[in-house]
């Protein structure tokens, strides 16, 4: 499996989570990709600076090519799955908290 398969499963498991296990329902949300699009160009820039210093590297074999600062294409996927998923938890955690303090 390349890293372009396992970042788009990434993205699958993350909407389904989302929409239909954690319920949260992040991506109907104006306020979530308000989010990601502030997050994502310090992604990019983290992605550019972790390449660029050969901290990080890729096998060309692995990815499909396309590069965005630095990056392969796959890692706005990943980043996307990581943001929607931690969201979508933090929403379903906090929901639950704030519920049972409320009851109590």
């Amino acid at each position: 499996m390349i890293y372009a398969d396992v970042a788009l499963n990434a993205v699958i498991v993350a909407i389904i989570f989302d929409l239909y296990l954690l319920r949260s329902q992040m991506m109907t949300r104006k306020i979530f990709w308000k989010t990601y699009f502030l997050i994502l160009p310090f992604q990019l820039l983290t992605n550019w600076w972790l390449t660029s210093n050969k901290i990080v590297m890729y096998s060309e074999g692995e990815i499909i090519g396309t590069r965005i600062a630095g990056a392969p294409m796959e890692d706005l996927l990943f980043g996307f799955s990581m943001i929607l998923l931690t969201l979508s938890f933090w929403e379903f955690f906090a929901e639950r908290f704030t519920h049972d303090k409320v009851a109590k």
